[in-house]
């Protein structure tokens, strides 16, 4: 079996031809040794025919073996043998020749002329063509007849004849056949092997050639699932390189910090207040440090599939209080205001209790962000507000919840409303921010385990408010 696409269907053409050509040839051979057989009878016939009045009168006039033998020298055909058939049925031959070891045609009730004819094997082993034609009319009292039989060669015949004829027919198979299957082949083995060549460059990271749509239904579709595979791999891998950009960014001020510190404590640059301060920045860029680690490691848990959820009813009320207690020091020192609202009708909903106290305490982390990038407030004044809200929704899947959370600063740059959910993208062009970019990409996440979504929108006269809509029952088990 050959090893290539390509070879496997010419070799299937191959045999398909080869087939179609010995049916072909099969039935034409039926067909061609009846007719050789009928002309053969018709010709039996046709001398039979010719000669049955003189027969008549020669046997009524001298013995049967010699009005025979004179029968078979006028008829001329040495392979011919010629039979009598006497009124009580005796077959009478030239002596020496062929005798029927089986019925001769019936000529009962034949009228003088008429012929029956039919396949008899004689005693030498063979089957031959014989016709009988009746001598006598049909009044009168005797019925005999003259039988003439060749030896039936029609098999034969025939088989002369396909061998004549075969080769025309398979030239003709093969040169109409092959360029066929050649093009076939080359319609169906040409794209894939582009599609080979394609495949090949991906492991490199090279670009990937455009591929045209070609060859079959088949290959086409296949061609572009690859155009479509491909387009999103070369965008993960932009992701991904992205990603490293912003992760070499992230790290190299906490640790640029710490260095800076900790060679001024070694080399006792720092000292007294000096030195508090450097250990505070050491110790709060470390734990910097440590929220980025654990946000990595929660997304590519997530992303993995990550621990099974654990749902419990929860109640939005004390969700959203418990956060907002959790987060009351640090929105005091920042001089910003934290408030709950929780629609009378919003529903309990199951849920992963960890996973949803980090959904909102990640949403908190970012509404605080963008307002203590704000300038210091005078004293007694306060930043900004953030509010934590609760209400029903109408998803898809049926009723659901929505908590969001929104602030009163900047809101978000233009067309950032679906980046802000990407890995590491920030709305800090400088990137200098304390975040991590994280924390909104896990809250998706997070949301999408539950069979729920994350939305963000930017609010008049400014302010951003992100949701997430959860149903009240999450899907599978």
């Amino acid at each position: 079996m050959p090893r290539s696409l390509r070879g496997r269907m010419l070799l299937a053409f191959t045999a398909v031809g080869l087939a179609a050509v010995v049916a072909a040839g099969a039935a034409l051979f039926i067909v061609l040794r009846d007719l050789h057989r009928e002309a053969t009878f018709a010709t039996l016939r046709s001398m039979g025919t010719a000669v049955v009045a003189q027969s008549a009168v020669r046997l009524n006039r001298t013995n049967a073996a010699e009005a025979l033998t004179t029968i078979r020298d006028e008829l001329a055909d040495p392979e011919l043998a010629v039979l009598f058939v006497a009124a009580n049925g005796t077959v009478v031959t030239i002596d020496g020749a062929v005798r029927p070891d089986e019925s001769l045609p019936s000529q009962r009730d034949a009228d003088r002329g008429d012929a029956a004819s039919g396949l008899v094997r004689f005693d030498d082993g063979r089957e031959w063509a014989t016709v009988a034609v009746a001598i006598d009319r049909a009044a009168a009292l005797r019925s005999r007849a003259l039988v003439l039989a060749k030896p039936d060669r029609a098999a034969a015949d025939a088989a002369r004849d396909l061998a004549r004829t075969l080769p025309v027919v398979l030239l003709a198979v093969l040169l109409v056949g092959a360029p066929l299957a050649w093009l076939l082949a080359r319609s169906t083995t040409g794209p894939l092997r582009r599609l080979t060549a394609a495949t090949a460059s991906i492991p490199s990271g090279a670009a990937t050639p455009d591929l045209p749509a070609e060859g079959p239904a088949e290959v086409r579709e296949l061609t572009e699932h690859f155009r479509l595979m491909a387009g999103e791999l070369a965008e993960a891998r932009r992701a991904e390189d992205e990603m490293l950009a912003n992760l070499r960014h992230d790290l190299r001020t906490p640790l640029t910090v710490i260095g800076g510190f900790a060679e001024a404590l070694a080399d006792g640059t720092a000292d007294g207040p000096a030195a508090t301060h450097a250990a505070t920045a050491i110790r709060d860029e470390t734990a910097r440090l440590e929220r980025l680690v654990d946000e990595l490691g929660a997304i590519e848990s997530l992303r993995a599939g990550g621990r099974g959820l654990h749902p419990e009813r929860i109640q939005p009320r004390p969700l959203l209080d418990d956060a907002a207690a959790r987060f009351a020091p640090r929105a005091q020192s920042a001089a910003v205001d934290v408030a709950v609202e929780v629609d009378p009708g919003a529903p309990a909903i199951l849920a992963d209790r960890l996973a949803l106290e980090r959904i909102v305490s990640n949403l908190l982390e970012n509404a605080l962000r963008a307002l203590t990038a704000r300038a210091e407030p005078e004293p007694g004044s306060v930043r900004g507000r953030v509010v934590l809200a609760a209400r029903p929704v109408d998803l898809a899947a049926g009723p659901g919840l929505a908590i969001s959370v929104a602030d009163d600063g900047p809101g978000l740059p233009p067309g950032a409303q679906d980046r802000v959910f990407e890995r590491s993208w920030r709305g800090d062009p400088a990137r200098s921010g304390p975040g991590t970019g994280l924390g909104l990409a896990i809250v998706r996440e997070l949301a999408a385990a539950h069979g729920g979504t994350a939305v963000a929108e930017n609010l008049a006269p400014h302010g951003a408010r992100i949701s997430v809509l959860l149903p009240t029952v999450p899907p599978g088990p």
